[in-house]
């Protein structure tokens, strides 16, 4: 427990972002909440014990939240060094999800890797790897990223293995956020306007023919358009959804009194948690919650930000990286909800229940965090040394 000491002498030796630190343990708490209050009654019918998923889902974000004190104990630098193993890693768990056996099928999908006493959703953990990978490369290869093409394709090619490997799970969602997380931190990395647009445009037709490759994608696509035209058939989700929206109006039927998570919205403590939000907490909680992730995506990029002025660009990439991904999820996670996008399946970070979604949140909240600590003791050693010159 050695790490958990050094990590509390981090803390109480250095003044961490407020904002920071108060949108996470805000969204951390919210989170909980509302899977306890979106899953009571399933937990009660399927398994007869109401607080099911909310213990399980605390034991994941206890374990995430002693993960994240380790990380704060650990410099970043150390990252750096191990990012190509954690992407070879996450290469391979990748592959192993697909092997029958290894892999968990769940609901047509193999997303999961059974590791006997539990199992594990590789594509949350393979999110992370990526930023870190990428964030390395971008301090290795600064020069050819902006100078030649070769630098900007290379770690496409490797994207696209990943890619591939996730459309076999399937998992269309958790492609579309890796790869478009990937893309913004190349172009806030300097790649040239006309590669990236160039990229881009490949990138969007490749993801859009994968999406009408297969007839359920397909309907997704075209039953978001008009919900309520196939309301009991590839339309009943979303339809759902916005009966959850409707009924919440401006302040909710309050806390616990959802009438849609009662077997009416499917995945109502997953993917369409914040549906059950809006119509306990209403417009004004819903609003409320879309400012907290806005408050933790802002805050850690100026984490990034400070990071780049002090010249540590692998840690200023990983706060980018992190805060892209968790914005660009957040908000195709509420588009779905609202039905301004279709339906994809991908949790609300911090807010969906999910344990390797919660562990891998609170890890990467950790390394903002380590980045934070690092800026703030840079910042105080060059104000002691000006100190000591006049």
């Amino acid at each position: 427990m050695s790490f958990l000491l050094k990590a509390n002498h981090t803390f109480s030796n250095s003044r961490l972002d407020p904002l920071l630190i108060s949108s996470i343990i805000a969204l951390l708490s919210l989170g909980l909440l509302m899977v306890t209050s979106a899953s009571i009654a399933i937990a009660e019918q399927r398994i007869h014990q109401p607080f099911y998923y909310t213990i399980h889902q605390g034991v994941a974000m206890l374990v995430g939240v002693i993960g994240a004190f380790f990380v704060c104990s650990i410099p970043i630098r150390i990252w750096f060094r191990f990012a190509a193993v954690l992407m070879v890693m996450a290469l391979v768990s990748l592959v192993l999800v697909l092997i029958p056996g290894i892999g968990k099928v769940v609901n047509g999908s193999a997303r999961w890797l059974n590791l006997g006493v539990t199992s594990v959703q590789v594509s949350e953990f393979c999110k992370l790897a990526v930023v870190i990978y990428i964030s390395s490369y971008v301090v290795r290869h600064n020069v050819d990223l902006k100078q030649k093409v070769s630098g900007f394709i290379r770690p496409m090619l490797l994207l696209s293995v990943v890619g591939a490997l996730l459309i076999l799970e399937p998992d269309f969602g958790a492609t579309v956020v890796i790869l478009t997380t990937t893309l913004a931190m190349l172009f806030l990395a300097g790649v040239p306007l006309w590669q990236f647009m160039a990229l881009l445009t490949v990138v969007a037709g490749v993801l859009g023919a994968v999406a009408i490759s297969a007839p359920y994608r397909l309907a997704r696509l075209t039953s978001f358009l008009d919900p309520w035209a196939r309301q009991f058939d590839s339309g009943y989700q979303l339809t759902q959804a916005l009966i959850a929206f409707g009924r919440g109006e401006w302040f909710g039927v309050g806390l616990g009194s959802s009438i849609q998570k009662l077997f009416y919205l499917p995945e109502a403590y997953t993917d369409f948690v914040f549906a059950v939000l809006a119509e306990e907490l209403g417009l004004v909680g819903a609003i409320a919650t879309v400012g907290l992730y806005i408050l933790f995506v802002w805050r850690g990029m100026i984490v990034g930000l400070n990071a780049e002025k002090r010249n540590d660009r692998f840690a200023a990439f990983v706060s980018y990286g992190i805060s892209l991904w968790v914005g660009l999820q957040t908000l195709i996670n509420i588009g779905v909800n609202t039905g301004v996008l279709p339906t994809k399946g991908l949790t609300l970070p911090f807010l969906s229940y999910g344990g390797s979604s919660v562990f891998v949140i609170c890890i990467a909240v950790g390394l903002i965090v380590r980045v934070d600590y690092e800026n703030r003791l840079a910042q105080s050693r060059e104000t002691t040394i000006g100190r000591k010159r006049k």
